[in-house]
């Protein structure tokens, strides 16, 4: 009898840690297609408004502040518990997603002090974002 309640535990713990994958995914692909729709709608008022294109620096910086924080609040929303450590790997995953399909379409991989403040800016926003996200009811 001991030994089915160990398999049972073992299973649910596998389970847990499925879902907390899957919610991970979720949370890093909701902020990919949320900056992608965010860049959209700035790319057409950059086109069809007189807002200069000194703006983009910091309007898309913001845009991956926005994206991450709700991405990492989608992915710790039902886990109800290390909401940090969720969005720390939620801002994680999309700054790399980030790095690297940006340096595939440029040219080559160059790691310098912009990038790591870029990529640790991320983690930490995901980390704000995870905590928000265990504590919406």
């Amino acid at each position: 009898m001991e030994n089915i309640l160990n398999k049972i535990r073992k299973n649910n713990d596998t389970s847990k840690e499925e879902k907390n994958i899957i919610r991970l995914i979720k949370g890093s692909i909701s902020s990919i297609i949320i900056s992608v729709i965010f860049l959209f709608v700035y790319a057409i008022v950059l086109t069809y408004t007189t807002v200069p294109e000194s703006t983009m620096p910091l309007v898309i910086t913001v845009i991956i502040g926005v994206s991450i924080l709700i991405g990492s609040s989608i992915s710790s929303m039902k886990i109800k518990k290390n909401g940090f450590i969720n969005g720390g790997v939620v801002g994680l995953i999309y700054m790399l997603f980030l790095y690297i399909s940006s340096s595939m379409a440029l040219s080559g991989f160059s790691i310098n002090l912009n990038t790591l403040i870029l990529i640790i800016s991320g983690i930490v926003v995901g980390m704000i974002g995870g905590i928000i996200g265990v504590n919406i009811k």
